[in-house]
């Protein structure tokens, strides 16, 4: 029988630590092994028995949880799951914990919270079974993970529930092309590395990384800051243009249209599709149909299957489609599903990537 995953709690509300803790004791591969109301106290018991997983608040006593997780990941890289407030003013200090290298984050409300987390009990084992299962040499070379993690719904509805399928019919090629990039866990440091190498002249980019509101604002910000090329939070009707990348904002899918001669998204609210929203199916979808073979597609780092389908449409309407590969991924889940489904011309590492993207914008 394989070893148990040893989840280690830290944070300040005993109401939180016991919640947490009876959620993940209904899962027979998880086994709690302690809990701490801060970091000092943690470190203590850490010496004693050093966890898989740890789940940690942001704002404690005596020590932060940004600082932990830098001393952490300093000492002995270990996965991180935070359980915060996804509060206006705590959103900077929890994006800035994915930076610092935390897997995942589940969002909690400060009013409710005892129902709230039992009612997400499920994501916070999914979260703690993911994280388990992240690559930390990708994380210490500079692939920080970032999926904040929300309630998930029981149903797992497609990309049918926002737009139909591309016809068969094959789109005619041009010389306005575009790329579509979807990517989870692990996103926020892939996409950086990938965005930060490409040239202010490069093919139009839309891109699903799953957040949650105020996260994505914020990580295009950061972005467009760093970069040579224009980043920025899409807004609905904006054009797909040369040197701009357009990120989905949290909590609404985002769309390729096609308006006259020129591309356009289209953001809209909608039910969740693959337990995400925005979600990388949809995106990949509206790229098969309305671009084809005027796409290229790269799905990266992340856990689950959102968009492994709709990258086998994309390649099936002529796209060229690119995965990153499984050393250089966090988490392997998006492109491993990818592959198994036929759906992937060519499987690179992290690094190689920039430089496919302007390949292609130049036809070769």
């Amino acid at each position: 029988m394989a070893d148990k995953i040893k989840v280690l709690i830290v944070d300040d509300s005993a109401l939180v630590r016991q919640v947490v803790a009876q959620a993940l004791s209904t899962d027979a591969e998880i086994e709690v092994i302690g809990a701490a109301s801060d970091p000092i106290f943690a470190m203590q018991k850490m010496k004693l028995q050093w966890p898989d997983v740890l789940v940690i608040d942001i704002e404690m006593p005596r020590m932060d949880g940004i600082t932990f997780l830098k001393k952490i990941m300093a000492q002995r890289p270990t996965p991180v799951v935070i359980c915060s407030s996804l509060a206006e003013e705590g959103a900077q200090a929890t994006f800035a914990a994915l930076e610092a290298g935390a897997i995942s984050i589940i969002t909690k409300p400060k009013i409710g919270l005892k129902s709230f987390l039992e009612d997400s009990s499920n994501d916070i084992v999914s979260a703690v079974r993911s994280a388990a299962r992240a690559n930390m040499r990708a994380v210490r070379s500079g692939a920080s993970p970032s999926r904040p993690v929300s309630a998930a719904p029981a149903a797992k509805l497609t990309a049918d529930v926002m737009l139909s399928p591309a016809s068969n019919r094959a789109l005619v090629r041009t010389t306005d092309q575009i790329v579509a990039i979807g990517t989870s866990t692990g996103g926020t440091q892939a996409l950086e590395a990938v965005l930060t190498e490409l040239p202010a002249t490069c093919l139009g980019i839309v891109i699903v990384q799953h957040m949650p509101e105020k996260f994505t604002a914020m990580f295009a910000e950061r972005l467009d800051s760093i970069c040579q090329i224009e980043v920025r939070e899409a807004r609905n009707g904006d054009r797909v243009i040369p040197g701009r990348a357009l990120i989905a904002p949290g909590g609404r899918h985002m769309m390729l249209k096609r308006n006259g001669a020129q591309y356009v998204v289209e953001v809209a609210d909608g039910p969740v599709v693959n337990r995400h929203k925005p979600s990388v199916d949809v995106l990949f979808r509206s790229a098969a149909k309305f671009a084809g073979a005027n796409a290229l597609g790269i799905i990266m780092t992340g856990m689950g299957d959102d968009g492994a389908r709709g990258m086998k449409e994309m390649h099936d309407a002529g796209a060229r489609t690119i995965a990153q590969d499984e050393a250089s991924c966090v988490v392997f889940g998006m492109p491993k599903e990818a592959i198994k489904l036929d759906a992937v011309d060519q499987v690179m590492a992290l690094e190689q990537i920039p430089a496919a993207i302007v390949s292609y914008s130049r036809g070769r």
